[in-house]
C-alpha cells in the first residue's frame, strides 16, 4: 500500500486505543494563554479525549508571507499531550491571511455574476488559483515536517467544508484543462454537451468558460460537467495537501469533514482519499422530523465509508448562529443526537466548538463551555456525554445491521437539478429523505448505494429519484429483483443518459421490461386523487401532486390510478413479480401515506432492529450495531417496547440495567437505552 492510499485500518487503530472520540474543535489562538490550563482540566473533566486544533489559524502562523510563527502552537500542543488529550491537527489552509488576497486577487473566488469576492470571512480562495495552492502546499508542507512526529498529534485534518465555487479566468483555465482530459477532442465536447442546439458549437478549448450568467438558460450538460470539474477540483487541493502529510512521514490518519447532503462535491469521488469518513452535522431542532432526516444523513456517511464506523466532527451542542432563528438544544437533546451517531456507526462524537467565541461572526453559536463558564447545565450536559461515550467502549468498531438500500448519485442529482424541466419542485434529497422515513418507523437502517452497486442479497431496493440511469444500473436493479428483492422505482428516473441526455422511447427506458410498464410524456400536477384497486387497498385515500407520468401497464399488475387530474384513470401505481422478486413503480409523487403503504408492503420480509414491530412508536428510532440494540425516544411522551430477555444497558450500572431490563423496555421522554448481552465490562 502507498503511504497516500487510503487506509481505514489507522482510524481503526486510533477508536480502539481512545475508545469513541470525543471533543471538538479547539480554537486557543482565540483566548489568551491563562485561558488554555482551564480549558485543558474543564477537558479532563468532561472526558474530552480528542479536539481539533488549527482550522482557522493561518494568519497566526504566517502573519506576514514566509513568516513561521509555531511557537504557540508547540505550546498548545504539549499542554493537550500532558493531559492525555489527543489532537486532530489541521491544515489551516481553508481561510487564508487578508495578505495572500491583496497582493494576489486572482487567488480570490469570482462568483456567478463575474464579481470577485474579497477577504474578512472566511473561505475566500478559488481552487484553481495556483498561486493560492502553492502557499497552502508552503504552510502545510512546513507544518507537517514539524508536527507529524509529535506525540499529541494522533490525526490531521485537510482544510475544512470544501465547498468553494469559483467561475473566473481561473476557473476557465482548469476547466479547460478538465475538459482535455475527460474527452481527449473539442469534438467530443460538442458531442456530449450537443451544441448543435442553439448554435452553441465550439471550435476550441479556449472557446469554453464556465457557465457563468447568461441570457437564458445555460446548457445543462456543461452545467453538470461544470460541477464534476469543481468537485474533482477541490478534491485534487485536498489530495496535495494530504500527500505532502505523508510525504513527510505522518502516519496517523487523514480526513477532511463532509457535510451530509451537500451539492457542490460528490462524496462518493472523495470517500476512497479519506481515512476516515468524518461529517458535520446541524439537524434543525425546530423541525419534527429531524431524527430521521439525520439519521438519513449518517447511514449515508456510514455508506460512504464502506459500512466502516465514521466521525461526526462537528455538530452544535444547542443553538446554532446561522440559521433565521436559532432554537436551542437541551442537554438531553444534544445527548439523544450524539447518542444516535453512534447508534448509526460512528466512532467518533465532537463538536463546533470547545469554547464559545466572544466575537466574530459565529459569537452566538453554542459551544461546549458556553459564554457562563462551566456552571451551567450545557457543560453539565457535555460531562454527562463524556460518561456516557466512555461506558460504550464495546461498541467501538461494529458495524450497523442495514439490511435496506437506496440509490443516491450526485451526478444524477446535479442533472434534475438544471432548469428547464417539467416541474421545479421534484427534489432528489427531498424524495430520498421522504422515503427514507417509512425506513426508520420500521427500524430499518439502509445503505446508501451507487447505482451500479452489487444489490445481490438486498431484501428491499428503493429508487426515489434517479434521472440518470445507465445500462449497468439498471442491470444491477434486475439481477436484484431476479434474486428476491422488492424494488422500487420513484418517478422521473431512468430519464437521462450520463450527460444529461434524454433516453429516446417510452419511459422509463433502461427499465420497461424490468417494472412492466412504460410511459410517454412526464406532466406536472395539481393536488390530484388516487384511487387504489379493490384487490389491493380498497377504499384507501390517497393523493398525487407536483408529477406524474402518463403510463399504461404492460403486463405489470395496476395497484393504483388517477381518480382525478389530467391523468385520470391511468395507472399510478403496478408492481411485476420477477424471478424471486418484484419491481413496483410509483408513476407520480405520491402523498406520504400511500409512500408509506408502499415500501410498508415491499419490506414485509425485511426485520427491523425490532422484529416484533412491524411500525415502532411514534417518535421512537431503533438501531442494532453489533451486538448492541439501541433505542432513542425523540418524543415527548414514554414508550415501553419488547425486547430479547436476557440484555443490560451499557448506559446504567449493572443493578439499575438489571431491574430495568427484561422482556420489555420503558423508555421515558428524550430518553436513550443501549441494549447488550451480560458480559464483563
Amino acid at each position: 500500500m502507498s503511504p497516500t492510499t487510503r487506509d481505514p485500518d489507522r482510524f481503526t487503530a486510533l477508536s480502539a486505543e481512545l475508545g469513541i472520540c470525543f471533543g471538538g474543535d479547539y480554537n486557543p489562538e482565540q483566548w489568551p494563554r491563562e485561558v488554555w490550563a482551564q480549558d485543558v482540566e474543564l477537558m479532563r473533566e468532561a472526558g474530552v479525549n480528542l479536539v481539533t486544533v488549527g482550522v482557522f489559524s493561518w494568519a497566526r502562523i504566517e502573519p506576514a508571507p514566509g513568516a513561521r510563527e509555531f511557537a504557540w502552537l508547540d505550546e498548545v500542543l504539549e499542554l493537550l499531550h500532558g493531559a492525555g488529550i489527543a489532537v486532530d491537527l489541521a491544515t489551516p489552509t481553508a481561510s487564508p491571511p487578508a495578505w495572500l488576497g491583496i497582493r494576489h486577487p486572482e487567488t480570490l473566488p469570482v462568483d456567478l455574476d463575474g464579481v470577485r469576492l474579497v477577504a474578512g470571512s472566511r473561505n475566500q480562495f478559488t481552487p484553481a488559483s495556483r498561486v493560492y495552492r502553492a502557499h497552502a502546499l508552503a504552510i502545510t508542507r512546513d507544518l507537517a515536517a514539524r508536527y507529524a512526529q509529535h506525540p499529541a498529534v494522533r490525526m490531521w485534518h485537510v482544510g475544512n467544508e470544501y465547498g468553494q465555487l469559483d467561475y473566473g479566468d481561473e476557473a476557465a483555465r482548469e476547466f479547460r484543462r478538465w475538459l482535455r482530459e475527460r474527452y481527449g477532442s473539442i469534438e467530443a465536447v460538442n458531442d456530449a454537451w450537443a451544441t448543435a442546439f442553439w448554435s452553441q458549437h465550439y471550435a476550441g478549448f479556449d472557446e469554453i468558460v464556465p457557465p457563468r450568467r447568461m441570457p437564458y438558460i445555460a446548457n445543462p450538460a456543461q452545467a453538470v460537467d461544470f460541477r464534476r470539474y469543481s468537485s474533482d477540483q477541490l478534491r485534487a487541493c485536498y489530495r496535495e495537501l494530504r500527500d505532502a502529510i505523508r510525504d513527510a512521514g505522518a502516519a496517523q490518519p487523514i480526513t477532511t469533514n463532509f457535510m451530509g447532503f451537500f451539492a457542490h462535491v460528490d462524496y462518493r469521488s472523495w470517500a476512497g482519499e479519506v481515512d476516515v469518513i468524518a461529517d458535520d452535522q446541524y439537524p434543525d431542532p425546530a423541525s419534527a422530523t429531524a431524527p430521521a432526516d439525520i439519521a438519513l444523513v449518517q447511514d449515508l456517511m456510514r455508506s460512504l465509508g464502506g459500512g466502516r464506523p465514521w466521525l461526526l466532527m462537528e455538530q452544535s451542542v444547542s443553538a446554532t448562529s446561522w440559521r433565521g432563528h436559532n432554537l436551542p438544544k437541551s442537554p438531553a437533546r444534544a445527548r439523544r443526537d450524539s447518542l444516535q451517531a453512534v447508534a448509526r456507526g460512528a466512532d467518533g462524537v465532537c463538536f463546533f466548538q470547545w469554547r464559545q467565541s466572544r466575537a466574530g461572526a459565529e459569537r452566538f453559536h453554542s459551544a461546549m463551555v458556553p459564554h457562563a463558564g462551566a456552571d451551567t447545565d450545557v457543560f453539565r450536559g457535555i460531562v454527562r456525554q463524556g460518561a456516557d461515550l466512555a461506558r460504550l467502549r464495546p461498541v467501538v468498531g461494529s458495524r450497523v445491521q442495514a439490511p435496506a438500500a437506496i440509490l443516491f448519485d450526485w451526478p444524477s442529482w446535479w442533472a434534475s437539478d438544471e432548469p428547464a424541466l417539467p416541474t421545479d419542485r421534484l427534489d432528489t434529497v427531498t424524495e430520498i429523505t421522504r422515503w427514507y422515513r417509512a425506513l426508520w418507523r420500521r427500524g430499518i437502517a439502509a445503505d446508501i448505494v451507487a447505482p451500479a452497486g452489487d444489490l445481490i442479497g438486498r431484501g428491499l431496493v428503493l429508487v426515489p429519484h434517479s434521472y440518470i440511469l445507465e445500462p449497468d444500473a439498471a442491470a444491477a436493479l434486475a439481477a436484484a429483483v431476479d434474486a428476491g428483492a422488492q424494488l422500487v422505482v420513484g418517478p422521473f428516473s431512468g430519464v437521462a443518459d450520463g450527460n444529461g441526455h434524454i433516453l429516446a422511447g417510452r419511459s422509463p427506458a433502461p427499465l420497461r421490461e424490468l417494472l412492466g410498464v412504460s410511459g410517454e410524456e412526464w406532466c406536472a400536477l395539481p393536488d390530484v386523487r388516487i384511487s387504489t384497486t379493490p384487490a389491493w387497498r380498497p377504499g384507501a385515500a390517497y393523493a398525487a401532486s407536483i408529477l406524474g407520468e402518463r403510463l399504461r401497464s404492460d403486463g405489470a399488475e395496476v395497484l393504483a390510478c388517477h381518480a382525478t387530474g389530467p391523468l385520470q384513470g391511468l395507472p399510478v401505481l403496478t408492481r411485476q413479480r420477477r424471478g424471486a422478486g418484484a419491481a413496483w413503480y410509483l408513476g407520480a409523487v405520491v402523498d406520504d401515506g400511500l409512500l408509506d403503504a408502499v415500501i410498508g408492503e415491499a419490506a414485509t420480509g425485511i426485520d427491523g432492529a425490532l422484529p416484533g414491530l412491524r411500525v415502532l412508536p411514534d417518535g421512537l428510532e431503533a438501531v442494532r450495531r453489533g451486538d448492541a440494540l439501541f433505542l432513542l425516544n425523540h418524543s415527548d411522551d414514554p414508550v415501553k417496547v419488547p425486547v430479547p430477555h436476557g440484555l443490560v444497558d451499557l448506559l446504567a450500572d449493572e443493578q439499575a440495567a438489571g431491574e430495568e431490563t427484561g422482556t420489555v423496555v420503558a423508555l421515558g421522554p428524550g430518553d436513550v437505552r443501549v441494549l447488550i448481552e451480560r458480559q464483563d465490562r
